[in-house]
């Protein structure tokens, strides 16, 4: 997006530095990464992160107003209603397409935002693999708000991990099989926890115990990488295991489990604002418009793009059994404005989103992006092709 920047490091690319680069992290991680990493960044100009970033501030408005409980009360999963909910999420993600308007001008939209960590770890790691093979300029970063790695770790650790007293675990189902692993593992390096799945845990007189090496080790902080909806797809004995959090356990959730509900699509009804796509439940629509191409349908509280229907059709609308799991959402047009050696490419950007103790509300830390050839975002409807997937930006 900024044509010199683009031009600069698109000249300074070759196959054997993408092999090095893919290398940075299979050294590392052998056999971790599950997702095409693209050959690029993007390089953002400082006008388009100051509208994702005021869009961030009014998103952050509604969640913190006192309507924000109410309106969301409805999105809960009624099989996993679990204690200890924080008034809060200790994180918020919030993803940008960014898009062409009516004048054609390069804009952001809100696409999804959710109240559920992301690949918090591994983005430190892709800045640090850029840096060591291509020359990014100085004036650019992928922290945000004067943020550096050295403040970023540290403020990561401490939502995480509490008080230093408090034993902190990775909570996730098999997490070795997972596609974002490579995130646990990094993250477990990085600030030095354990990575917990879901089948060790055990309750005693409400508090929660895994063992290792023989030791029986107490639970006090859960970093909760647990979609609970993917829940009801495992075996009866995870689901056994999942049962254990609908009681009154002593822990403190990072974030709890109904924050991935609350934060999610389900909100997008609920906002309204330029960069932010008209969005509403497909239950509550009367009249449709005779171009249903203008229109995109999502399943409330499906990831990666799972169940999206983007060219719409009646026969898409007819065949939802449940019209309330549904949102429909106004269609955006990507701006094909990453130059790329075998054409240009769509891109989305991820905003992190932690709370801030202090000042008492969320700041903008680090990012992620995707790239895209083709309709769909995810890095799932990414893998075949070059120039796309997996990436970050870097902001002037």
């Amino acid at each position: 997006m900024i044509n010199d920047t683009r031009s600069y490091f698109n000249e300074q690319f070759t196959a054997h530095k993408y092999a090095s680069y893919l290398d940075y992290f299979k050294s590392r991680y052998p056999g971790a990464i599950d997702f095409r990493m693209a050959e690029t960044p993007i390089f953002i100009p400082d006008s388009f992160k100051k509208q994702m970033l005021s869009t961030g501030e009014y998103i952050i408005e509604q969640i913190k107003s006192k309507d924000f409980i109410a309106n969301t009360n409805p999105a809960l999963n009624k099989k996993f209603i679990v204690p200890n909910e924080s008034r809060f999420p200790s994180c918020i993600v919030m993803d940008f397409a960014i898009t062409s308007n009516e004048h054609g001008n390069v804009t952001p939209q809100l696409i999804e935002l959710q109240g559920f960590p992301s690949l918090f770890g591994l983005e430190i790691l892709q800045d640090m693999a850029f840096r060591s093979l291509y020359d990014i300029p100085n004036d650019y970063s992928p922290f945000l708000n004067g943020y550096q790695r050295p403040q970023y770790l540290a403020h990561l650790e401490r939502m995480i991990k509490g008080d230093s007293d408090q034993h902190t675990v990775l909570l996730e189902i098999y997490p070795d099989q997972q596609k974002t692993r490579i995130d646990f593992y990094i993250t477990r390096d990085l600030i030095n926890i354990p990575i917990v799945c879901l089948s060790e845990i055990f309750e005693e007189d409400h508090n929660l115990f895994y063992q290792r090496n023989g030791e029986k080790i107490q639970i006090d902080r859960i970093y909760n990488r647990v979609v609970w909806d993917d829940v009801i797809k495992e075996k009866e004995d995870i689901q056994v295991k999942a049962a254990i959090f609908l009681l009154p356990l002593n822990i403190i959730w990072v974030t709890h489990p109904h924050h991935y509900y609350r934060i999610s699509k389900f909100l997008l009804p609920f906002l309204k604002h330029e960069h932010i796509p008209s969005t509403h439940f497909l239950n509550e629509i009367t009249e449709f418009p005779s171009d249903l191409n203008e229109l995109v349908l999502k399943p409330l509280f499906s990831y990666a793009g799972n169940g999206v229907k983007i060219n719409v059709t009646q026969d898409d609308i007819k065949k939802i059994a449940n019209p309330s799991e549904w949102i429909v959402q106004k269609k955006v047009s990507y701006a094909s404005v990453i130059e790329t050696p075998n054409g240009p490419a769509k891109a989305e950007i991820r905003l992190f989103y932690f709370w801030d103790e202090p000042t008492q509300t969320y700041t903008a830390t680090l990012n992620l992006a995707r790239l895209s050839k083709n309709e769909m975002m995810g890095v799932d409807f990414n893998n075949i092709s070059t120039w796309v997937g997996s990436t970050m930006a870097y902001f002037k």
